[in-house]
């Protein structure tokens, strides 16, 4: 079970994914062109050759996140397996494989108890980035109270499969921005740090439940899940705690998931909270904080990533715009121009990682799709 998409949204996705391939495909072949320019070296950089970054899995490789991480990697030089949940899928990405070498797919169902499919897309891959998102089509919100317990299932089996793997070393576990923003008010005045909402911060459970913020509660539940699996087994696990996914057509693209996050978006704008991020800078984060895995220095554990907070009236009539809903689904009737009360969201953390580990490659951003 995995994403319910309609025939129109699924030909979109493969459309976008096949111009990422061919924009991926051009851009891989000029870097080739230019090794002779580095005295024999691969690449300009560390951590993206083509012969030595080996292979990776991305779940949801067709969705509007999971194509923005597998441009990124295949800019980095590394070739890519991606799972999808029905044949059509599975026969279409096949199709383009002749022409693109670097990517191939295989089905997998992420509610196997057992992890065979999940144990055949793995083999040999080196990492897996979990970007999967489960949706409920019965719901309003596109996500109940039952897909909760629907995602931490999914997200147990993956990093349960990820231990069990004799070749997945790392794995990068997409996580949301509502695990840690979702907290009493009357913490805030506790002490001073706790104004402050960083990795180290997890949301009330039993809050999520009482205001019905069954989205949230399923990012919580399944970052939690993949936590306890992973520190059980011994298995190399980073969570990046994402804001609202922005970026080219971002809604019609990820509308259910848009929706689901949105839902208490007017106490969110109130406590300072709401945040958005551009879908290709958090597919950066993703590789950035892949490769840091695998240096000593690297801190590992919880990111948060996000470029924008919705703090006032013309930021939130501008993200409304873009989603063609009222102001006032985003900020509320009676917002209070009162800053005194609202947390301080902290990335820090990410920002001081990207600042480093992906300098040498920041022309890598500029390949669109």
């Amino acid at each position: 079970m995995g994403i319910v998409r309609s025939e129109e949204r699924t030909k979109a996705e493969l459309d976008h994914f096949r111009r990422m391939l061919k924009a991926s495909a051009g851009f891989l072949h000029r870097r080739k062109d230019d090794r002779d320019h580095f005295n024999g070296s691969p690449f300009p950089y560390s951590g993206g050759d083509i012969d030595r970054a080996g292979l990776v899995c991305v779940t949801s490789g067709l969705s509007l996140l999971g194509i923005a991480v597998v441009n990124r990697l295949l800019a980095r030089g590394y070739c890519v397996r991606i799972i999808v949940d029905n044949p059509d899928d599975l026969e279409k990405i096949a199709e383009m494989e002749t022409n693109y070498c670097n990517v191939s797919a295989i089905m997998a169902n992420l509610m196997d108890d057992g992890g065979e499919s999940l144990a055949e897309a793995f083999k040999d891959c080196r990492g897996v980035f979990h970007t999967s998102a489960f949706i409920d089509p019965a719901g309003l919100s596109g996500y109940t109270k039952y897909m909760a317990d629907i995602e931490a299932k999914a997200s147990e089996n993956v990093i349960k499969a990820c231990a069990r793997s004799p070749s997945v070393k790392n794995c990068v576990l997409t996580s949301s921005l509502l695990t840690c923003v979702w907290r009493n008010s009357s913490t805030r005045h506790e002490t001073s740090s706790s104004c402050v909402i960083n990795q180290d911060c997890w949301s009330d459970e039993s809050l999520c439940r009482d205001k019905k913020l069954w989205y949230a509660l399923g990012k919580l539940q399944a970052e939690k899940a993949a936590w306890k699996v992973a520190e059980e087994n011994g298995l190399k696990m980073t969570s990046i705690c994402a804001g609202l996914i922005t970026g080219p057509d971002f809604y019609s693209r990820n509308s259910t998931a848009t929706t689901a996050y949105l839902k208490g978006a007017p106490e969110m704008y109130e406590s300072g909270v709401l945040a958005t991020v551009d879908v290709n800078r958090l597919a950066e984060a993703h590789v950035c904080v892949f490769e840091a895995m695998n240096k000593k220095t690297s801190s590992g554990g919880r990111y948060i990533c996000f470029d924008e907070i919705i703090q006032d009236e013309e930021k939130a009539e501008n993200l409304a715009r873009e989603l063609s809903i009222s102001k006032a689904k985003i900020c509320g009737t009676g917002a209070s121009s009162n800053v005194r009360d609202r947390f301080q969201l902290s990335n820090g953390k990410l920002t001081s990682l990207m600042s480093t580990q992906l300098r040498p490659c920041y022309n890598e951003s500029q390949l669109q799709f």
